[in-house]
């Protein structure tokens, strides 16, 4: 049976949580934060970070989610700020040589419910939203082996599904094998989508979209265009969608 609701409920943020809009500060913020990433500028700035970034992104998820439930019940808008939705704005820099201890971008991702699984393998949709470089997506980046394989087979099996699927959705992206994978025909008409390492697509946002009193209908008209390539996605792994 379907969930009764992917969304999580109401929870206290930290900042401002306001309805969800993205104002011009929202932009700004990250900008000014790219030229000074360093904790001196951000600890004097935090305060609008709350309030310009991190209030409406949580406000967003919040507002959204019973509406991608009209997609699919099983995705989760969760609006806490820290282990929810929203990526944290701190940067992992153990093992990278760049230290810059901020994103300079901000990104939120509605994935199918888990149930006790590792989600980086299941579809959903992700927000990416930075100055001049915001996008919705949607698939599965570089699953597992034995979940690219069973993509790769439903290729096979159901080749004119896919076939009038990439017809239906912005081009598909990721990374691809030089050589066809072992166990498939290199000469099979789709060998070109089957040498694939990860299956995403996406659809271009201005920062005037991002910024508009209707961002929530245009950021589902995007949902919208994708989502056939997550039902495609999420049939061949065999999860609920």
């Amino acid at each position: 049976m379907p969930k009764a609701s992917a969304t999580a409920p109401p929870v206290q943020i930290e900042g401002p949580d306001p309805d969800g809009k993205f104002d011009p500060e929202f932009f700004r913020f990250l900008k000014e934060l790219a030229r000074h990433n360093e904790k001196v500028w951000f600890t004097a700035n935090k305060e609008r970070y709350l309030k310009h970034v991190q209030g409406p992104s949580s406000g967003f998820v919040r507002a959204i989610g019973p509406e991608l439930s009209t997609l699919s019940p099983y995705l989760i808008a969760d609006p806490r700020p820290v282990g929810g939705s929203l990526m944290r704005i701190y940067r992992d820099v153990r093992f990278s040589k760049d230290k810059s201890p901020y994103r300079t971008t901000v990104g939120i991702h509605f994935m199918l419910d888990a149930q006790g699984k590792d989600e980086d393998h299941f579809p959903g949709f992700f927000l990416h939203l930075a100055p001049q470089d915001s996008w919705v997506y949607a698939g599965v980046w570089q699953p597992a082996p034995p979940q690219l394989e069973r993509i790769r087979r439903a290729i096979v099996d159901r080749p004119s599904e896919w076939k009038k699927l990439r017809a239906s959705v912005p081009p598909i992206e990721g990374e691809s094998l030089k050589r066809p994978p072992a166990g498939f025909d290199p000469s099979h008409p789709l060998i070109e989508d089957l040498k694939r390492k990860g299956f995403t697509a996406g659809v271009g946002l201005k920062d005037s979209d991002v910024t508009a009193s209707d961002f929530p209908a245009r950021f589902l008209e995007g949902c919208g265009k994708l989502d056939p390539l997550n039902r495609f996605l999420a049939k061949a792994l065999g999860v609920d969608y």
